[in-house]
């Protein structure tokens, strides 16, 4: 039963703001790194921001530095990205990702995916 349920995508203006949510059920939460990806139309899917177990580090693509934040709640085995400034560009299905690189092998599960479409 795990699950991981994308949240808070939606339509929204160039220079306008959304925070993506994404709940986790059935493994230990805290044991995973989680990332956010997103996949454009015939593009494929691209590393949008990750952060650590506890959240001590958080990395972005060159892109959205500055624009997203990743920040993730463990008590709530919820992650989220803050996403300010959006852009046409940026408009994609969002994917929340747990990966946990201290079992062999790696262990890795996706959610389904929001959309989000920024467009004025």
């Amino acid at each position: 039963q795990v699950q991981l349920v994308e949240s808070g995508g939606g339509l929204v203006q160039p220079g306008g703001s959304l925070r993506l949510s994404c709940a986790a059920s059935g493994f230990t939460f805290s044991a995973y790194a989680m990332n956010w990806y997103r996949q454009a139309p015939g593009k494929g899917r691209e590393l949008v921001a990750g952060i650590t177990t506890t959240g001590s580090i958080t990395n972005y693509r060159d892109s959205v530095k500055g624009r997203f934040t990743i920040s993730r709640d463990n008590a709530k085995n919820t992650v989220y990205l803050q996403m300010n400034s959006l852009e046409a560009e940026d408009t994609a299905v969002y994917y929340c990702h747990a990966l946990n690189r201290g079992v062999f092998p790696p262990r890795a599960f996706w959610g389904q995916g929001t959309q989000v479409t920024v467009s004025s």
